[in-house]
């Protein structure tokens, strides 16, 4: 960097940052779909298990997405701020389908946050699979309230 003015290396150092940053994210985005990083191995264990029938696989993944809404308790909160969200899904070209909202005082938020990072990664492996495409815009989770002792997306965002 000699000869460069303070300018310049401040540009520098920024590009470069900037380009490890992007490195990096593109790293992990690599490893989610890769085998062993979340790979269906069987039922019963949060994961699926590819057939070959694209169908049926979306059905298994249904299933694990079931599971998780079993945990999800809206009742219970005294105040919307107890209220919680929480993403669903893996979308192709990343981030959730769409959201939940629960109580935090009232749902088993760890075994909440298990499931739906099962769901995630088989959602994340079926669109590899598949080659599914989606769109890109992001999606933000609803604002919650609090209703008749209820924890839920507020309409009219």
């Amino acid at each position: 960097m000699a000869g460069l003015t303070k300018p310049e290396k401040t540009v520098l150092t920024r590009s470069i940052s900037a380009l490890f940053a992007i490195s990096l994210a593109l790293l992990a985005c690599s490893q989610q779909g890769s085998p062993g990083g979340g790979a269906p191995i069987g039922p019963g264990d949060g994961k699926i298990v590819f057939t070959g029938d694209q169908k049926a696989d979306w059905t298994q993944i249904v299933a694990l997405e079931d599971q998780a809404k079993a945990v999800v308790k809206t009742d219970g909160c005294g105040s919307a701020a107890e209220c919680r969200t929480a993403a669903v899904g893996s979308r192709a070209c990343g981030g959730p389908r769409y959201y939940l909202v629960y109580c935090a005082k009232t749902t088993d938020s760890a075994a909440l946050a298990q499931k739906l990072d099962a769901v995630a990664a088989a959602e994340r492996e079926y669109n590899l699979h598949y080659k599914v495409v989606s769109t890109c815009e992001f999606r933000m989770p609803p604002i919650v309230a609090l209703s008749g002792g209820s924890c839920q997306a507020q309409t009219g965002q």
